[in-house]
């Protein structure tokens, strides 16, 4: 693609061609790749010289010309002897620019945007179920992976870079998807990596607590996760047509129904939304009730755990919904989903434990799952859970006291500590625990059984976990919170292999 037709997808500032051996400039040049890492750089690409957290790609502009750059686009006065183009943002064009590039992929699918503190994996998996008993050709893109035609791909972060987002929807494109669910983090929608990314539908799902290292505070965070509806969703090709669905269970729901200058389709447990619920029944085997919408009331019935689940259940149809997809497809979409990776997910065992791992990692999730688990058994719930280091510190106290509140044994371990000392994660999450669990049990003698409600230390999460099962007895619930799908833990620098799931197999066998 000619760089002239490229960057007609955005605002330039100034556009300087490089001049040849007379002094005159040279031809437009031929695109044949794009790129924000100087590394990867091939002969003929467009450098995007792209500000970081840690490192400024303005720095790296000689060695993407030194790998065979045909052209860098900039945001500061760039002098090279080279096509440089002057824009106002460089992480602001990148979107539009890899859209052109990649032929708009989104313009040509049905994508549905999902945000929210939590549910996001959940809902997007549950609307891909749904998509495809209704007959559609779906892929999928968020925290656990991105998949689609049978193939799955690591996913580094929930929502990849506009440049890596654009070219995994094209592929998908490509390789025939009609429907695109993906899931829209903060950071994605602060940092623009859903610009030029055109949405039908956005799902709105809840806020809490959660990234306010980079946030700063909640109502930061919240206008934030207001933009995607408020600006995003009205803007581009599908501005007129697109929808918002959102939960209005939870008050910052009621209050962005409110404000929405498109389209919005409500969902809650009450009769004045849009798609609602009623008579539901959560067991410990799954969820069921009756659903009405615009298009008619059915019962419906999952495997899935949790009142919170339901939610994200309600979320779903009322985004299938929106994409007109029938209810009998939404009935057995939502009956076909047997799990979800590491969204309380079960741990089946001949020891007579009902063992669950999930990804909850903030203190309304954590608190979401406690709850769910709580209100289905009578026998006593050992949570084992940790705090991500190098992460939002405030809510470590607070998830603190919820484990203690909510679970008769609240094992206190690591999560992915990164560079920070484990123990001191820990110290700063023991005070929420101690106001409602006063008495610390020694982890030696922990196999004699409890007596009270109470907690113990254990930063060692591997051991941690076989302390939660060795005090246990049959008919207990055991939560492996904070890591659900991951397989690795950080600790310091290192990316090591570890699996909450495989450990407690392995836990469970030492019984």
């Amino acid at each position: 693609m000619k760089l002239t037709h490229l960057i007609e997808a955005v605002s330039i500032l100034n556009y300087r061609r490089p001049l040849d051996a007379f002094g005159g400039p040279m031809a437009d040049p031929e695109i044949e790749s794009i790129h924000y890492r100087s590394q990867d750089v091939r002969p003929g690409g467009l450098f995007i010289a792209v500000p970081g957290f840690k490192a400024d790609g303005h720095d790296f502009i000689d060695d993407a010309l030194a790998r065979g750059a045909s052209a860098v686009m900039v945001q500061k006065p760039v002098n090279r002897n080279a096509a440089v183009v002057e824009v106002a943002d460089t992480r602001a064009a990148m979107g539009l620019v890899a859209g052109r590039f990649f032929g708009d992929p989104s313009r040509r699918m049905t994508v549905i945007g999902i945000t929210g503190t939590n549910g996001k994996t959940t809902t997007s998996l549950i609307i891909e179920n749904i998509l495809k008993h209704a007959g559609f050709s779906t892929g999928v893109i968020g925290t656990i992976d991105y998949h689609y035609g049978g193939k799955h791909f690591r996913n580094p972060v929930t929502t990849p870079e506009s440049l890596d987002l654009q070219q995994i929807l094209g592929g998908m494109r490509d390789a025939g998807v009609t429907h695109v669910v993906m899931e829209a983090s903060s950071h994605a929608i602060d940092l623009g990596r859903i610009d030029g990314c055109w949405m039908d539908v956005a799902v709105f799902t809840n806020l809490s607590q959660d990234h306010l290292d980079y946030h700063g505070d909640m109502a930061r965070y919240w206008e934030c996760k207001k933009r995607l509806f408020t600006r995003h969703l009205a803007a581009g090709p599908k501005g007129g047509r697109a929808v918002a669905v959102i939960n209005r269970n939870n008050s910052q729901g009621r209050e962005l129904a409110d404000i929405m200058g498109v389209r919005a389709v409500t969902a809650g447990f009450s009769a004045d939304n849009a798609v609602w619920a009623s008579g539901i029944e959560c067991r410990l085997d799954g969820i069921s009730g009756e659903m009405s919408t615009p298009d008619g009331r059915f019962s419906f019935q999952s495997p899935l755990v949790g009142r919170h689940n339901a939610e994200n259940i309600l979320c779903a149809a009322a985004a299938a919904m929106a994409v007109g997809v029938s209810p009998a497809a939404i009935q057995s979409g939502i009956a076909g989903l047997r799990t979800v990776p590491g969204r309380l997910e079960s741990i089946p065992n001949d020891r007579g434990r009902f063992v669950f791992v999930d990804y909850a990692h903030t203190p309304d999730a954590l608190e979401n799952v406690l709850a769910a688990v709580k209100a289905l058994t009578k026998q006593k719930i050992i949570c084992v859970f940790g705090c991500g280091g190098d992460r939002d510190r405030k809510k470590r106290p607070i998830m603190g006291e919820i484990a203690g509140r909510l679970a008769d044994l609240a094992v206190v371990t690591s999560d992915n500590p990164r560079t920070e000392d484990p123990m001191e994660i820990i110290r700063e999450m023991l005070p929420g625990v101690k106001q409602v669990a006063t008495r610390e049990y020694d982890p030696e003698a922990i196999s004699m059984g409890l007596n009270g409600r109470g907690f113990l230390v254990e930063p060692d999460r591997r051991r941690a976990i076989r302390l939660a099962v060795k005090a246990s007895q049959p008919g207990d619930v055991i939560l492996v919170a904070g890591k659900g799908h991951e397989t690795y833990q950080i600790i310091g620098r290192e990316t090591l292999k570890f699996d909450d799931r495989i450990e407690v197999r392995e836990a469970l066998k030492r019984l």
